[in-house]
């Protein structure tokens, strides 16, 4: 138990983060409006996305200055503006790469028959009555689950719980601008390369904890801000310092980072649902790979809408790609579609009863797609357990679908993360150390 309090120590040596509330955040990138109005209802958020818009229209900004206005020769007045605005750019890059890539959710609940029951329960078995891809979904997971060593450990059979400790570098990388101008297609790069303050990025540490069925934590410290995320096996909630409490719409999703090579019978339960299908092989750097898809049904992207007024998911899938020499999982990609509302104010009118999201004649709205690709390695054995220990996300984000202006924005963001710590069976870790803060039912509904 010594180990562990130099752990706890470890957070905090940093005195702005020691006295912050547990206060969690939502889905996807967060309101800036939170911080600049603390007096407004939660419950009135519109999903988050005011921030990203904000982001944007730094970057436009940017895109239409002279060279002449960035670098001006002689006045002070200028310098300090360009000063506020680079300050003001930093903020906000990591507002962004905090909001896309610290805690995603992964797009589909586990399967009843781990959140119900008992962790270690094995997928159900193959039969007639199941699809061919969704059998052959089930048999390369199998397979995976004999390579990591967790169906024929003795000891993962009693694990209650777990606790990994890691360190992360994220970087932003750049935004490029594809518009039409006299019919012909032009492409620029708006920002620079690099982290929030510097070409190498913003490095930080971070904690994972989880009890099964469900239940998790997870505590990011990057570039001098803290994310905060959790489960308590009901209700998902999230946090960073700009934003207040906010529970996750929509199912109960694990944490992306737990899927991602650290928990393979998470990752394994996820990858033999219902929804899970064989999409047949691909090759991946060095590596044939199977390839299997889940995807979120309509109804469970129905759940997450923040309504009219709001960002509305139009679609959500999960790809895992396990190697065909080990059977191990060494790349995992997501791709998030949203519907976003170019003026939210327009929707006030709308027939919350009637509403559909996929209606052609809605209020004038854009598109982003979010897609994540993690490559996963460095696996060694943790208690007869092979455990991904090191890998790199990369995360981009592509705006599209606004017709006024005609430009495609894409912006890539990039994630380095090394596991140094695993252990299994954590003693005195019980429930109690996943109940919500108490402010979370002030935004999510009895």
């Amino acid at each position: 138990m010594g180990s562990r309090g130099r752990r706890k120590q470890r957070w905090c040596t940093d005195e702005s983060h020691h006295h912050q509330p547990l206060t969690p955040l939502m889905e996807g990138p967060d309101d800036l409006e939170m911080q600049l109005r603390p007096d407004r209802n939660k419950k009135e958020s519109s999903g988050g996305w005011d921030t990203i818009r904000d982001w944007f229209r730094l970057q436009k900004k940017c895109a239409i200055m002279p060279a002449s206005d960035h670098h001006h020769p002689s006045s002070d007045s200028s310098s300090t503006s360009s000063n506020n605005n680079s300050s003001s750019n930093s903020r906000q890059d990591m507002r962004l790469l905090l909001g896309v890539l610290a805690c995603p959710l992964a797009p589909i609940p586990l399967p009843h028959y781990q959140t119900d029951n008992n962790h270690h329960q094995l997928p159900p078995p193959i039969n007639k009555h199941i699809p061919i891809e969704t059998c052959t979904a089930h048999y390369i997971i199998q397979q995976y689950l004999a390579a990591t060593g967790w169906s024929t450990s003795k000891k993962v059979k009693e694990v209650k719980n777990m606790y990994a400790a890691g360190t992360v570098n994220m970087v932003y990388r750049q935004t490029e601008v594809s518009s039409l101008e006299d019919g012909e297609v032009v492409n620029k790069t708006v920002g620079r390369s690099g982290g929030g303050s510097g070409g190498d990025g913003e490095k930080g540490c971070f904690v994972v904890w989880a009890m099964w069925p469900g239940r998790w934590s997870l505590e990011l410290v990057v570039g001098g801000n803290k994310v905060v995320a959790g489960s308590d096996s009901k209700i998902v909630w999230r946090h960073t310092p700009w934003l207040g409490t906010h529970a996750a719409k929509g199912p109960l999703r694990p944490l992306r980072r737990i899927i991602q090579g650290l928990d393979p019978k998470s990752t394994a339960s996820l990858f033999t649902g219902k929804a899970a299908q064989c999409m047949g092989e691909k090759r991946i750097g060095e590596e044939d790979c199977f390839v299997i898809k889940v995807a979120a049904d309509r109804a469970s992207v129905m759940e997450r809408n923040d309504g009219p007024a709001g960002a509305e998911v139009i679609r959500h899938v999960l790809y895992g790609y396990f190697s065909q020499r080990s059977g191990l999982l060494i790349y995992l990609e997501d791709s998030h579609l949203t519907r976003v509302l170019v003026n939210p104010q327009e929707a006030i009118n709308v027939d919350h009863r009637n509403y559909d999201p996929y209606a052609d004649d809605l209020a004038p709205a854009v598109y982003w797609e979010t897609t994540i690709g993690s490559s996963i390695g460095d696996y060694r054995d943790v208690d007869g357990v092979l455990i991904a220990h090191r890998g790199r996300t990369v995360a981009t984000v592509f705006r599209f679908g606004e017709t006024s202006s005609q430009q495609y924005w894409r912006t890539t963001m990039e994630e380095l993360w090394t596991i140094h710590d695993v252990v299994f069976d954590v003693p005195g870790l019980s429930v109690d150390s996943f109940i919500p803060p108490a402010d979370i039912w002030d935004s999510h509904p009895s």
